[in-house]
């Protein structure tokens, strides 16, 4: 992929405000999905760390904090839920963007049990649609600074993001 194919994202923050980086864990078994996330995130200013499997990503989970995971729902070891269920165990206190090609109930699912276990899930289909994802993010950004979100995307319900960072 041309390196000039993303831009960074321009920030249209408050005179004196300073964007903070999220802390994003990429899980997605394949490689080039995995560097397409990557390089959006790194170019929007974020620190990534990546996950090939669901054990891998367990793993990560429990030694680090994350403010964002991107999710695939089929890995070669197991299934994204999987990973959602660690996620509730632990308390994981930041937001889930399941990025798959699963069809929209199965992502729907996903997003139903996530917030029934109190994790705040957006949901991309794939292929991956970069500007969504750059939304996505920015909006994460934003909000975890306790600034209002620029955009809406796949029925984030901004308000529990806004509350559970302020937390």
């Amino acid at each position: 992929m041309p390196r000039s194919s993303l831009s960074p994202i321009s920030s249209n923050l408050p005179d004196g405000a300073e964007r903070r980086a999220l802390q994003l864990l990429v899980v997605d078994d394949d490689a080039t999905q995995r560097r397409l996330i990557t390089v959006a995130a790194k170019q929007a200013g974020h620190e990534v760390t990546v996950a090939p499997s669901v054990a891998d990503a367990i793993e990560k989970l429990r030694a680090a904090r994350f403010d964002c995971v991107t999710l695939d729902l089929v890995l070669e070891d197991g299934d994204g839920v999987d990973v959602l269920r660690e996620m509730a165990s632990a308390k994981f206190a930041g937001s889930v963007i399941v990025i798959s090609g699963m069809d929209g109930k199965r992502r729907s699912a996903a997003r139903s049990f996530a917030r029934s276990v109190g994790i705040e899930l957006q949901s991309l289909p794939k292929p991956l649609d970069l500007a969504a994802l750059r939304i996505s993010l920015a909006n994460l950004g934003k909000t975890a600074m306790g600034l209002p979100a620029i955009h809406t995307w796949g029925g984030v319900a901004t308000d529990a993001i806004v509350e559970r960072h302020r937390a």
